[in-house]
This record gives structure tokens, C-alpha cells and sequence, in this order.
């Protein structure tokens, strides 16, 4: 346009103008008017405001609207993504849907995410794992109800037991957002002392340890089990209900389980009356295996049995409310089988006993 201008000021008819640039004689006029009668250097001058005051306008416009945006976020308390279902503050996902139709089509959604300090990335990414988390968290509450007092280390390892592939940290985040939490109860402080350390064992059948416990029926009935434990393998050797347990009785108990096993080099135990019969001693002395007591007072001194009854007291006596004797026998038979066939053990790297004893006896 300049150019034509030129040279028509140059002296050069319109006629020739039109011809030559094939414009109608009207819009040179037009081009004229606008101008103003100044002159190429004057109007590209001129332009070049226009320009800048344009680019400066839009600049203070999108500021004016990047100011509104974060007044409006301020507001509302934001929080990432990751937030639980069940809480009511919005998610920046939806900040960002609802900041767009708010201030119309002039905030994009790459300003509305720069603004919210939040990735266009992020921002459009559709998880394809939602149908397979919802099949895990509907797993992972089938299992935590079977097992109230698994917590979600041991709930991680059935899952992948049964072919799930899901990351601990994964499983623990599913765990915590259904709300599975275990409690805690909170143990007693015990003194410090010097502890008096066993041998370590390195083989199955090399050390055992007894114990009994007791707890009551529903009609206030005491009853007492009698557990055995290989120190190594930590399988369960022995879980016998009843009302009373003597020295003969465990004497007879235990050949029953020599029946099956190989004879042990010793057996820890703690001062009960069972433990320290003349019956029980003859038993040991005839076979050759030693009695190893505890002292008084120290039941961390056996720790493989305590840890056990335990495990006895927490997932199994205290779930259950026991109407009769049998139905105890029942229960504690089946709780006995579960633990030595498929309850994960940290300490046998998250292996059942069995499944450790076979894998330690394949060398």
C-alpha cells in the first residue's frame, strides 16, 4: 500500500496505478484517506504504533485476565489429583473446567493450567487402569474381610499370590483409601536388660518351643491351648484344645508329633506347671532331648513361641466368640492349617512354612 502511495505522490496517474497493480481507483482513494496525506516514512511510523499499541493493550488484557483467574483460585482451596473420592474440595482438574467457561474463550486451557500451576499432560491424562483398580480394591476387600487382622504388607503378598501385578506402594495407597487400616493396640514399655541369646539355628527339627495359653468360652468356661513351634521353619507342630493340659499330657502329645517328625535336640519353655513335671522330664530324659526353662519372668527369652501366640491371640482367639468346646477345636484346627499352608511370613521372605521347609529341603 505504501508503495502505491508512493508513487502515485511520485506524480504517476491513478490510471496507470489501477493498470499497472490491478486496483480499483477506489481503494487507492481509500488507502489516501486513510493516510492522512503523510508521507511513506510518516505512515510506516505510524503503523508501527498501531502496532505496538495493540501488541501493549493485549498484553495488559491478558494480564488483567491472568490476575482475575488467580483471584478466582484463591477462592477455593485446591488440591492435586491424587485427593480421595470423599473429599468435597475440587480437584485441579475440575479448577481448570470450571475456570475456562467462567471467564470464556479467552482463557485457554493452556493459560488455565499455566495460571493453576498444573501440566497440560497431567491435565488430560485418562487413566486405562481404573476398570483394574476397581477389580483390586473390590479383591482387596473380599481379603481384608477373610483376614481382619492382615494389614497391608500381607494382603500384597495374597494378591500377587493370585497373580495380581500391583506395586506395594500401590496396594497401600488402595488399602488406605478403603478405609482397611488395622489398629494398633499399644504394647507395654518393657526395662531394658541383658538378654541371654540362644544358639541361632540353621536346620528343621534342631530347636522347638512350647507353650500354652488360655482363653474362655461363651459360657465362661477356661480352656487352654497347647502350641508347638520348630524355632527354623516356624511351622506349627502341635495345636491342642482342652480343658486341662498336664505334664503326661504333653509328654503324650509330643510322641505323637515325633511320630511324624524327626526328634528335636531341644525344647524351649517357659516355668508352667506342665513343664516342669516330673512326667515331662522323664519324657525328655528316656529320648535325650533337652528342657530348656526360661527364667522366671522372662517371656522374651522365648520369642519364636511368644511371637506365635501372638499371631494365636490376634487373628484367631479374638476374632471368635467360642459356644462350645468342639467348635473351638474346629476353629483352631483350621486356623492352624491356614497358617502353616498360606499365611505369608515376613521372616521366611513372605513364604508360608511349609512352602519354606520344602524350598530349604530342594537345597
Amino acid at each position: 500500500m505504501l508503495e502505491i502511495l508512493g508513487q502515485g505522490e511520485a506524480g504517476q496517474p491513478l490510471a496507470e496505478l489501477t493498470r499497472l497493480h490491478g486496483i480499483a481507483v477506489s481503494t487507492i482513494r481509500r488507502w489516501k484517506a486513510k493516510s492522512g496525506g503523510m508521507t511513506t516514512d510518516e505512515t510506516k511510523r505510524f503503523h508501527l504504533l498501531e502496532e505496538e499499541n495493540r501488541r501493549l493493550k493485549k498484553l495488559v488484557a491478558d494480564l488483567s485476565l491472568d490476575n482475575l483467574v488467580l483471584k478466582e483460585r484463591g477462592r477455593k482451596k485446591v488440591v492435586t489429583p491424587e485427593a480421595t473420592p470423599q473429599s468435597q474440595t475440587p480437584l485441579k482438574r475440575e479448577m481448570v473446567g470450571f475456570v475456562r467457561p467462567r471467564f470464556g474463550f479467552g482463557v485457554t486451557e493452556r493459560r488455565a493450567c499455566r495460571q493453576l500451576g498444573f501440566w497440560r499432560s497431567t491435565h488430560r491424562h485418562n487413566s486405562p487402569g481404573q476398570e483394574k483398580d476397581e477389580t483390586l480394591k473390590t479383591r482387596l476387600r473380599e481379603l481384608a474381610g477373610e483376614r481382619p487382622r492382615f494389614g497391608d504388607r500381607r494382603l500384597h503378598v495374597m494378591l500377587e499370590r493370585e497373580g495380581h501385578r500391583v506395586n506395594h506402594k500401590r496396594a497401600y495407597r488402595m488399602y488406605r483409601a478403603e478405609g482397611l487400616a488395622v489398629r494398633r493396640k499399644a504394647r507395654k514399655r518393657l526395662a531394658a536388660g541383658e538378654r541371654l541369646h540362644k544358639p541361632l539355628v540353621c536346620a528343621a527339627n534342631q530347636r522347638w518351643s512350647m507353650d500354652v495359653m488360655s482363653d474362655q468360652l461363651a459360657s465362661g468356661q477356661r480352656f487352654r491351648v497347647f502350641n508347638v513351634v520348630d524355632d527354623f521353619t516356624r511351622e506349627c507342630l502341635l495345636m491342642h484344645v482342652g480343658t486341662s493340659i498336664t505334664g503326661a499330657d504333653v509328654a503324650r502329645l509330643l510322641t505323637g508329633v515325633l511320630a511324624e517328625r524327626a526328634q528335636p535336640a531341644m525344647i524351649v519353655t517357659d516355668n508352667g506347671p506342665e513343664f516342669i513335671s516330673k512326667a515331662l522330664d522323664q519324657w525328655a530324659h528316656e529320648r535325650g532331648i533337652v528342657l530348656h526353662l526360661n527364667r522366671p519372668g522372662k517371656p522374651t527369652e522365648n520369642a519364636y513361641i511368644e511371637s506365635f501366640n501372638g499371631r494365636v491371640r490376634d487373628e484367631c482367639l479374638n476374632l471368635h466368640w467360642f459356644q462350645a468346646l468342639p467348635r473351638a477345636r474346629l476353629i483352631v484346627s483350621a486356623w492352624h492349617q491356614d497358617d502353616n499352608q498360606i499365611r505369608p511370613h515376613s521372616s521366611l521372605d513372605n513364604h508360608s512354612p511349609q512352602t519354606f521347609a520344602r524350598l530349604i529341603q530342594a537345597g
